[in-house]
């Protein structure tokens, strides 16, 4: 029997076509060609914030600019927002998009009868003061104290005849355009923010019957999300830098809010493959310090044994470096040498810090080096704890210091909690005001902690915070106007008027990775969810409602997301319900 094998032959022969046409895109560029992470997305302003007039003369039917738009133009002009401009004044238009985001905008313009483009100015702002100011001199605080640094938000353009123009990679939730061209008309049909983020679920979860602390959860969640872009970030407007000490607390809640991500793990091999020892990361010791601290939580949540293998060879020669800057138990760190904002400048208290965050890097390293089965690490780190552990540094009166000293067992927790708890939120940070919370846990002061993130972190939602800050000065809240608006006069200018150091009045950056801590702390310690084994083995349920009545939420591991519910029972006793995934066993 003759058998012809021609069709099978020619259908392979049309799928290779096809399959090569497939690839023609890929092709053209050889190797050139990357591939995005970043989703994008198009979000149409929520309000108008404010008019260069009320008449209608320079801007008109400026409402067409809050309707949804698909994207593309036709040839009609009817029904577009007019911006118009004469030789006496210019168009002017403050838009607002209703919380912070990460991109740029898409200026949509219509037909005209000059084809010539159009000058506009853009300005980006995270709050109104922001977008209304002027970039000419952020070492002191006022309206003209913003920036571009590291992003551009304060820029001019030209806009085409019958086309769109994108433009812009910042944080902000304000734009302000203004027409610069004299004499002209723009018909604009809309002018979008470009949303750039990962597209990724939100697998844990926070309820409880505080709507306060619920939104705060929320906020801190968002927060640390739009910093997940290429990598994790710091802030989204500035500095869009990996900065190693900030992973900290933005690497607890990545886990805490969405699980394994690949941006921690890319931010955390930047810092090491950048930093070749003897260098310290960021330049700063405390920096290095704190990305060993991370490997050792990172892998007690996720359980990535081979990753963390795969650190045993930088990790070891680093806990080599930080052993020999101890004399005799006392830590002599060089590089730069900082803990957080408010505290720069202050030696002494700088001094304890990194004393205890020398114990806490040391203990992480041992717990490391059991892991590994590492012999002679664990025993290097067990001799230099036990010559660190016998420095007793004072607090100096300082919440940081003393937070720090009582988590590596330097200070008494109850010690600890007089400092942090005096004078309430004054003197809190947003970027240390994690471990000032998590003392306090240790302390068993839940309920004055949960007081405190209502005070501090909520007087930012007060203030009209869609995410949370750099920094926050609690004092400076008291008669100050809210960020989503024009400040009134005699209001004081929480953004333009207030900050230090490197984020002096606009300069601020009102998105900040590092303010997340309340989310985690909030999954931790109200759900009571601890972590006891690497890859989330085992966990322990221990919640603390305080004056709650219930709490419930979800948190994410390798093996599959944990529910719990806590309910207060009328004599006052707490019943626990759970739905563990395989792979986890609960303890409580």
């Amino acid at each position: 029997m003759k058998v012809t094998f021609l069709p099978i032959v020619s259908f392979l022969f049309c799928v290779n076509i096809l399959f090569a046409q497939n690839n023609i895109l890929r092709n053209n560029f050889d190797e050139q060609l990357q591939d995005d992470r970043i989703s994008k997305s198009y979000v149409t302003p929520k309000k108008i914030v404010w008019l260069s007039d009320q008449d209608n003369k320079y801007v008109k039917n400026q409402d067409v600019l809050l309707s949804g738009f698909d994207g593309q133009l036709s040839t009609s002009g009817e029904g577009m927002c007019i911006l118009r401009s004469d030789k006496d004044k210019q168009a002017s238009i403050l838009l607002d998009y209703g919380t912070e985001l990460y991109g740029g905008i898409q200026i949509a313009a219509a037909i005209r009868g000059e084809k010539k483009p159009v000058k506009i100015r853009v300005r980006l702002g995270e709050s109104v003061s922001e977008a209304m100011s002027n970039a000419i001199d952020n070492t002191v605080p006022g309206m003209n104290s913003a920036t571009n640094d590291h992003s551009l938000r304060d820029f001019t353009l030209e806009v085409p005849w019958l086309g769109t123009v994108e433009v812009g990679n910042s944080g902000f939730r304000f734009v302000r355009i203004d027409l610069l061209d004299e004499d002209v008309e723009l018909p604009i049909r809309s002018i979008r923010a470009i949303f750039r983020y990962r597209d990724i679920p939100y697998l844990g979860s926070f309820t409880c019957d505080n709507e306060r602390l619920n939104k705060i959860w929320q906020v801190g969640a968002y927060t640390v999300h739009l910093n997940m872009q290429e990598y994790l970030w710091d802030g989204i407007k500035r500095d869009r830098l990996v900065w190693l000490g900030d992973l900290h607390p933005e690497v607890l809640a990545v886990n805490t809010v969405f699980g394994e991500n690949e941006v921690v793990r890319k931010s955390l091999d930047f810092g090491r493959n950048t930093t070749p020892l003897p260098g310290w990361m960021n330049g700063i010791s405390s920096y290095s310090l704190w990305w060993v601290i991370i490997h050792r939580d990172l892998y007690l949540r996720q359980g990535d044994w081979e990753y963390l293998k795969e650190q045993q060879p930088y990790l070891t020669s680093l806990i080599d470096q930080i052993v020999s800057k101890i004399v005799d138990g006392k830590e002599n760190l060089d590089g730069g040498r900082f803990l957080d904002w408010p505290t720069d400048g202050n030696k002494d208290v700088i001094h304890s810090g990194l004393q205890a965050l020398t114990i806490l890097t040391l203990e992480a390293g041992k717990d490391i080096a059991g892991w590994l089965k590492d012999k002679g690490l664990e025993k290097t780190c067990t001799d230099a704890l036990a010559l660190s552990k016998k420095q007793q540094p004072s607090h100096h009166g300082n919440k940081q210091a003393a937070a720090l000293l009582s988590l590596a067992g330097n200070l008494s927790p109850n010690a600890a909690s007089e400092v942090i708890l005096k004078d309430g939120a004054k003197d809190f940070a947003t970027f240390y005001g994690y471990y000032m919370l998590e003392a306090l846990a240790k302390d068993g002061k839940y309920q004055e902690a949960i007081d405190l993130i209502s005070n501090y972190w909520g007087a930012m939602l007060d203030l009209g915070a869609t995410t949370f800050w750099e920094n926050f000065v609690y004092e400076e809240r008291i008669n100050a106007a809210r960020i989503d608006e024009i400040v009134p006069e005699g209001k004081y200018d929480i953004h333009a008027d207030g900050g230090a150091h490197c984020y002096i009045g606009l300069r601020g950056s009102l998105c900040h990775g590092w303010a997340s801590g309340p989310t985690t702390w909030l999954t931790e310690h109200i759900l009571g969810i601890k972590v006891l084994e690497p890859g989330a083995r085992v966990i322990r349920l221990q919640p603390h409602l305080g004056s709650l009545n219930y709490a419930e939420g979800t948190y994410p591991t390798s093996h599959g997301v944990l529910y719990v519910k806590h309910v207060k029972q009328p004599d006052g006793k707490i019943k626990t319900t759970y739905k563990a995934p395989k792979g986890v066993k609960v303890v409580h």
